[in-house]
């Protein structure tokens, strides 16, 4: 068998690689700070299609990453990372230094050529500035991993078994159930920060996933359905669920049966569809209830992404798009309301869920961070260096979905914070209006300022009963109408697995959790 890099060789470089780090910046001239990530990953998956094994395999990752801060007048990053291998390992003082040396010499370069920018270019004034990080509370500290299933004992032919049987029982489920897609992969992950300031930190995660993917042919066409499981947890996610339940703001939930379960009552769903009527538009606003399922993708792309700090300052307006919570330092939302005063959003890294973490990429100790407080708007997630921008306290959301890439500002564990009304009375309330189950895809303004999300599936309500379901439809609004339309929000929070946020050049994809109680307001429906 091919030699292998263990998560257990973290813990036996980390005194040489803090030794390292912590004495670069005095030897090099005009270097400020450096810090490397390292990260060591082992995983296994298996994947099913239409009741056959389609493959399975474990392999392992193994990357760095080195940030150097350096110059003469002006202060300016440098970077470097590198995916490598276990013929890497026993010279890995060598490689390291080799990478702090290119990013060193980058961040010179990078110095020496905003400088001289500065200086043809006077116009420009301090937008070319000298770059400085926020301080922090540095530390040193180790976090180990939360399962029950160690994902490096699993046996490959048992996962490979366990996918095939789901798949084969939502083939069998119906007539109709024209193709399936299982998946299911746990793996463990540790990651070692240094830095120059004097962080030395080790993290370990667990983390399991379920996927389903579900077609169904009916006889005005097909109908698509997929979604997810996760959790940082163990191999006993896919084959047993889970039930948490986490003390902080009113108790966020985090439920998922296991992946037989799932993937059961998804194509139950798919198959139901292929029944119903499409969902017919309306020209003017509904009243709506949404559920939490639904309320995690809203979340996500109308909370999470524009409150990203390198987002609203514009770093990535060329390829992804702005906020329109910060048009500019004299132009923006910061203390004024953009909801009603029931609705509250957060991002928090330290509570339980896919977006977990204790610290970030750069060492930063995770908190949460309010985005909206009682409809007012309070706050992005930021790094250290936009954290220094803006003349805040850095948050703890830097972070990078391999240690070889650079970090961005990300979401976390990002959701609406519950309220205290039973879901079941937001609905009866309602004399004319819809449910809105489970979302799907989402087509989102630039600057995050309005919104068009589908569903899963739709139902009237009438006189606060729930009535016929619908399919092809969806959700569309100005995002502060909507907000201000918050009239009712429900005590059943959940959070829910997002494994596929992209964002960066190159596309960075990261796993994180996203959701919310469920909660009424008004918008307008999309369909036919």
């Amino acid at each position: 068998m091919p030699q292998r890099v263990s998560i257990d060789a973290i813990p036996q470089v980390r005194d040489a690689v803090f030794d390292l780090v912590t004495s670069y910046p005095k030897e090099k001239r005009h270097c400020r700070y450096a810090d490397v990530r390292i990260e060591v990953s082992e995983g296994k998956v298996a994947v099913a299609e239409n009741g056959m094994d389609k493959f399975s395999g474990e392999d392992y990752g193994f990357a760095f990453g080195v940030r150097v801060l350096a110059g003469e007048r002006m202060a300016a990053p440098g970077y470097f990372g590198e995916i490598i291998g276990a013929a890497d390992l026993p010279e890995l003082r060598g490689r390291l230094q080799e990478g702090l040396d290119h990013a060193y010499q980058r961040a010179l370069t990078n110095a020496r050529a905003k400088e001289g920018a500065r200086i043809r270019f006077p116009s420009l004034g301090d937008t070319l500035y000298d770059m400085s990080l926020a301080p922090i509370e540095v530390r040193q500290d180790t976090i180990e991993a939360q399962y029950e299933i160690d994902p490096r004992t699993v046996p490959l032919g048992e996962a490979g078994k366990y996918v095939r049987e789901v798949s084969q029982r939502v083939q069998g489920l119906d007539p109709s159930v024209a193709f399936n897609y299982i998946s299911a992969y746990t793996m463990l992950e540790r990651q070692l920060f240094v830095s120059s300031e004097g962080a030395n930190i080790e993290q370990t995660w667990a983390i399991t996933q379920g996927t389903c993917f579900v077609v169904a042919q009916g006889k005005d066409g097909h109908q698509e359905l997929y979604d997810f499981t996760g959790h940082q947890r163990g191999w006993e996610l896919i084959t047993r669920g889970v039930e948490e339940r986490v003390s902080a703001r009113g108790g966020p939930a985090i439920q998922f049966p296991h992946l037989m379960d799932f993937s059961l009552a998804l194509a139950r769903d798919t198959v139901a569809l292929c029944s119903c009527k499409p969902l017919k538009a309306t020209d003017k606003e509904v009243v709506v209830v949404t559920d939490p399922h639904y309320n995690a993708l809203l979340c996500h792309e109308i909370v999470g992404h524009p409150t990203e700090l390198d987002r609203a300052l514009k770093f990535e307006t060329g390829y992804a798009g702005r906020s329109w919570f910060l048009r500019d330092l004299k132009e923006n939302q910061l203390g004024k309301r953009v909801g009603s005063d029931l609705v509250t959003a957060f991002s928090d890294p330290t509570i339980d869920g896919f977006g977990h973490y204790m610290y970030d990429d750069e060492g930063t100790p995770a908190r949460p961070v309010y985005h909206l407080d009682k409809g007012i708007f309070s706050g992005f997630a930021n790094s250290r260096q936009t954290a220094a921008m803006m003349g805040l306290e850095p948050n703890g959301h830097y972070k990078a979905t391999d240690a070889s890439l650079v970090p961005l500002i990300r979401m976390s564990n990002t959701a609406f914070a519950p309220g205290d009304r039973d879901a079941h009375d937001i609905i009866r309330e309602v004399d004319d209006g819809y449910y809105v189950v489970g979302h799907r895809i989402p087509s989102i303004a630039e600057s995050r300022e309005n919104f068009r999300i589908t569903a899963m599936k739709v139902y009237e309500i009438k006189n606060g009963e729930i009535g016929e379901m619908f399919r092809d439809g969806g959700l569309m609004s100005d995002t502060r109408d909507y907000f201000l339309n918050v009239d009712a929000v429900g005590d059943d929070f959940r959070l829910l697995a997002i494994p596929n946020c992209g964002k960066g050049q190159p596309m960075q994809t990261k796993r994180m959790s996203n959701g919310g109680p469920t909660m009424r307001s008004r918008a307008r429906l999309t369909g036919v």
